[in-house]
């Protein structure tokens, strides 16, 4: 099969360290590959791939200077959807899988192969609602069914979730006297929260996370101030191999989300490591954690904080046959590919 994968230009293809989207679509293609398919990853030019890569820019929006300028970022959003366009349309494809989101979705009635659009982000922004509306009946997958709630009614074609590739991941039975935060420094993920139910619980927190431009003034106001370095550290952000390391040796991650997260990658990454994950019963967790089997579904910061002390009654080795079993890169690559077997079967 022919297949043409588009993806945000915003960060590198692997990510060289928070980027899930950009995470997501590498583990996708590697398995692609490996699977005999010729793929073209239509990227920015920093990217990483067995694909051939086109380089829509030569680098990632993230390096350039005009990073923290959101009005400019936004035109070379869509200048990256104009060059993927322009591509497109001097070669031919079976498929167009499309990962930049709404952008890519404007210009799909002038392909003359079918194009799918996985959704990563949440479904409840309203300008971003206004094109989903208008293009209701275009090719969508969920990467959860908790996802679709705010507009159920757009052409879902299947629900994918998100997969990594388990054997980088190492398996760590013995945690050290910590608990660990992974994210980015918004006020969905809940790094206050997070800050909270360590203090109330009186455990050791470290914190590894981006700061983007949008949430500067939400880091500096809300969550440096209760940073200390001794019993809240905060690392800053961290590459593959420490972030392997940081989750593996963490008796849990602490992710008290304050929005409905679509997926939560993090999740399953800190779960292949053998470490359980406490969270809020918010947007996919309920699909993705197994309460009081790979962690612990709370409703509220009290019972977080209640469940800090019964970690070590999950079993670690568990947390990880759940990841390998349901949120593999190779179970990923095989649904993905039935979904384009599904498309161009209805396509003849």
């Amino acid at each position: 099969m022919k297949i043409a994968i588009a993806a945000p230009v915003e960060e590198r293809v692997p990510p060289i360290k928070y980027g899930g989207t950009e995470l997501v679509v590498y583990n996708l293609i590697e398995r692609l590959v490996a699977m005999g398919h010729e793929v073209t990853l239509l990227a920015n030019g920093e990217s990483k791939t067995s694909a051939k890569l086109i380089p829509v820019f030569k680098r990632s929006l993230r390096s350039m200077s005009e990073y923290h300028d959101t009005q400019i970022k936004e035109v070379y959003k869509f200048m990256s959807v104009g060059k993927v366009i322009s591509h497109l349309h001097r070669e031919n494809f079976d498929i167009i899988h499309n990962h930049i989101g709404w952008r890519m979705i404007l210009f799909e009635g002038g392909l003359d192969f079918p194009m799918v659009t996985t959704l990563h982000g949440p479904m409840d922004i309203p300008y971003q609602q206004v094109t989903f509306n208008e293009y209701k009946n275009s090719r969508y997958i969920s990467i959860s069914l908790a996802q679709r709630s705010p507009m159920p009614d757009l052409n879902y074609v299947s629900n994918v979730y998100n997969g990594i590739d388990v054997s980088k991941f190492k398996f760590f039975p013995n945690p050290q006297d910590y608990f660990v935060f992974l994210a980015r420094m918004s006020p969905t993920k809940g790094p206050v929260q997070a800050i909270q139910i360590a203090k109330k619980a009186g455990v050791k927190l470290i914190m590894a996370a981006k700061v983007d431009a949008t949430d500067e003034e939400y880091f500096k106001k809300e969550v440096e101030p209760l940073i200390d370095n001794e019993q809240i550290k905060f690392i800053g952000e961290v590459d593959h191999a420490e972030k392997v390391e940081l989750l593996g040796n963490a008796k849990a991650l602490i992710a008290p989300i304050q929005w409905e997260e679509p997926f939560g990658l993090f999740f399953i990454e800190a779960m292949i490591c053998g470490t359980p994950v406490i969270s809020m019963r918010r947007g996919s967790v309920p699909e993705i954690i197994l309460d009081k089997k790979t962690g612990f579904i709370c409703d509220s910061l009290d019972e977080a904080v209640e469940k800090i002390k019964d970690v070590g009654l999950i079993n670690r080795r568990f947390c990880r046959e759940h990841v390998k079993k349901n949120f593999s890169s190779e179970i990923m690559a095989q649904n993905y590919v039935a979904v384009y077997e599904k498309i161009l079967k209805k396509n003849k």
